[in-house]
């Protein structure tokens, strides 16, 4: 069997499934619970000054049937005493030696409650620290979470503050709410990271309920913004690790983290530079087991592809990650129907026909069945038609050889400019 194990920074686990800091993670009973389970470890729910929580503070959007394909919350960090997440921690820590506990933490922009903070988790065994700049409601109103996360001379400050006293790996977990996260993915490494995590969840509302006019989810009668993660945020997530896995200011191990539920989208996420992964929503929506699907699927993906260590597949898609000025605008795909398994339900010619390049057309096969066909020379490869269609296969998308030498929009302007600058 392939070596699941992982090393965040210098922090071990038997895995790369780790729990996120959510309610998952509250108190000891689950994290022990969840170690039982498989997951290689947790970060515990965020550590502060306890607060009180809002009642309801959980909404969830499905899609075409599919229950929670995003979920929102309005819950704020631990409402638990410090002392008594403390003690839980250590006794968890004893109990299960080997798997990886992080503690979030999120105190106020202040060198001594972060010292304060630090020395007391750092106490009781904790394997590393997860800074929280990310949270986006609640929390930031006062002054910390995403309010210090989108400000980059914070994220630097704060995270050399920790650095001057912690004994273990300080990871940051960055907010997505910001324009361009490579900014304080940058900031944390000059403040001393050695690890970033990424993403916390998204600024959100999660519906209204047109009957009453109530926001979703309410408090009496008032809402407020939220969190946005699930299925919904992976593409987002997945394209914030990339894009500072491929930048070389970022030079530290990342943690992703946002839409994860099975083994193919933590291959997605180590594939683009993710050294391991945390997981929330699927666990919130499925319980702890789903670890076992997740561990047993990864080891069986690495033996087929004869690969020995989890850690070989980290960051392999990166160099094929770019810019669109560096595609090349030569190449050319056409979608080709397979009428053998097409079952002429005719979507791909209504989506071509009304929102794409009106190049599918419908016609009579020599048994007098209608047949779909696509005008290759008309064809642009947008893949749209192949994205409707309801039927595994009965699509494909071709590479057509064009004899044309590779061009991107980058090469035709430098080659524009160079000759401009010999002319003048």
């Amino acid at each position: 069997m392939a070596d699941l194990y992982t090393n965040v920074a210098g922090i071990k686990s038997p895995n790369p499934f780790w729990l996120a800091s959510a309610p998952p993670t509250n108190s000891g009973y689950q994290v022990q619970r969840a170690f039982e389970a498989g997951w290689g470890g947790a970060v515990w729910k965020t550590l502060g000054e306890p607060i009180i929580n809002t009642s309801s503070r959980f909404a969830a959007v499905s899609f075409n049937g599919q229950r929670v394909a995003g979920f929102n919350n309005i819950e704020l960090i631990t409402d638990r005493p410090l002392e008594v997440n403390l003690r839980e921690i250590e006794e968890t820590k004893l109990r299960f030696p080997d798997h990886a506990i992080i503690a979030s933490l999120m105190v106020e922009p202040e060198q001594e409650k972060w010292h304060e903070i630090v020395k007391r988790v750092e106490a009781v065994g904790v394997d590393g620290l997860e800074l929280n700049f990310g949270c986006p409601h609640g929390m930031a109103e006062r002054g910390m979470g995403a309010a210090s996360g989108q400000v980059p001379e914070l994220v630097e400050k704060q995270t050399y503050w920790v650095k001057e006293v912690a004994q273990t790996p300080v990871i940051v977990k960055l907010t997505p709410n910001i324009t361009d996260i490579t900014v304080t993915a940058e900031s944390a490494v000059q403040g001393g990271a050695d690890a970033v995590s990424m993403i916390n969840t998204i600024n959100s509302l999660a519906g209204v309920d047109i009957h009453t006019w109530n926001t979703v989810p309410n408090v009496d009668g008032k809402g407020a913004h939220g969190g946005y993660c699930g299925p919904a945020v992976k593409p987002i997530a997945l394209n914030m690790v990339a894009e500072c896995a491929r930048n070389p200011n970022i030079n530290v191990p990342i943690s992703g983290i946002g839409g994860i539920g099975d083994w193919q989208n933590t291959v997605e996420f180590m594939l683009m530079g993710a050294s391991g992964v945390q997981v929330c929503t699927a666990a919130m929506h499925h319980g702890f087991s789903i670890v076992e699907d997740m561990i047993d699927g990864l080891s069986n993906y690495l033996d087929e592809k004869g690969i020995g260590s989890v850690q070989e597949i980290i960051g392999k898609t990166v160099p094929k990650y770019s810019d669109w000025g560096d595609m090349d605008l030569n190449y050319q795909t056409v979608a080709r129907i397979n009428n053998d398994v097409c079952i002429n339900c005719n979507k791909c010619h209504i989506a071509c026909e009304d929102t794409a390049h009106q190049c599918i057309d419908m016609l009579k096969g020599e048994d007098g069945e209608p047949i779909l066909q696509v005008r290759e020379e008309e064809c642009v490869g947008c893949n749209l038609c192949s994205i409707v269609c309801p039927v595994d296969g009965a699509i494909d998308m071709i590479e057509k050889d064009n004899n044309l030498p590779p061009l991107s929009w980058n090469t035709r302007q430098n080659a524009i400019n160079a000759k401009s600058l010999a002319n003048s």
